[in-house]
């Protein structure tokens, strides 16, 4: 296994502590856990968040402020530039595909292979009708019936990286970090769907995702560090706050929405 992370193991993990292990990470990405979590973690450790919901609430502020303050502002000033449309109405706030369905099907498209790659080979393509169609009865069957199959073949196995064929072992851990921001920056195009574009600039489209691929950053350190729940639920929260807020304001001051 790589190299653990920097995390002090004397004592309770402090937010700053993961920040600074956050941005080691981001710079040389490697698949260690947090210290106390075990080297690859079972089935139940990796699906339940495991993280304190004060942690998850500090997570979710601090990208809300970056994304408020720095890096919305850019994606704002781009779309105008670019005369692309944010194709969200605020009349018709999907909450449950906000809060639940893209959570669950994005952290499983595009982070839960990080630590499970040989199932990634299959569930990534299986997952792909899941994502075109969206929440519906037989998709919502679907992504039930893969998850199942993924957690049956895990408990199976029981094995996570240490099974592994050595070289093919290797030369994932040797291209981990490559396959990380591949799978970062994929997230953060996948998002450009969220927009109506009119003759733009293929240089803008970056910047207009830019909140998108921070937030990707921040849910695979969870991912790797923490496991896929943890990633689930800050991916959750952190997609509520705005919605709520938007809620409020339709609420209580329905002319800002015009």
């Amino acid at each position: 296994m790589s190299a653990q992370p920097v995390v002090s193991t004397s004592r309770k993990t402090r937010f700053r502590d993961e920040l600074v292990d956050f941005w080691r990470f981001i710079r040389r990405p490697s698949p260690a856990r947090l210290p106390g979590r075990g080297p690859g973690g079972g089935v139940w450790r990796d699906f339940w968040p495991g993280v304190r919901p004060g942690r998850l609430l500090a997570w979710a502020l601090l990208l809300w402020c970056v994304n408020l303050f720095a890096l919305g502002p850019v994606a704002v000033a781009a779309a105008g530039l670019a005369g692309a449309t944010h194709r969200l109405d605020p009349t018709n706030i999907p909450w449950l595909t906000a809060i639940i369905w893209a959570p669950l099907v994005e952290e499983m498209l595009f982070r839960y292979g990080l630590r499970r790659p040989r199932q990634a080979l299959w569930l990534c393509p299986a997952l792909v009708p899941v994502v075109l169609w969206g929440p519906r009865i037989w998709t919502g069957l679907l992504l039930a019936a893969f998850l199942l199959l993924a957690v049956w073949a895990l408990i199976r196995r029981a094995q996570p990286l240490q099974g592994w064929d050595t070289t093919w072992r290797r030369y994932y851990l040797k291209h981990f970090g490559l396959v990380f921001h591949l799978a970062t920056l994929t997230f953060a195009a996948v998002h450009l769907s969220n927009f109506v574009f009119s003759k733009t600039p293929y240089w803008l489209l970056p910047l207009l995702v830019l909140p998108q691929w921070l937030t990707g950053l921040a849910l695979g350190w969870m991912r790797v560090r923490r496991g896929i729940g943890a990633a689930i639920a800050l991916h959750a929260v952190f997609n509520a706050g705005p919605i709520v807020l938007i809620w409020a304001v339709m609420r209580w001051v329905p002319g800002a929405a015009t």
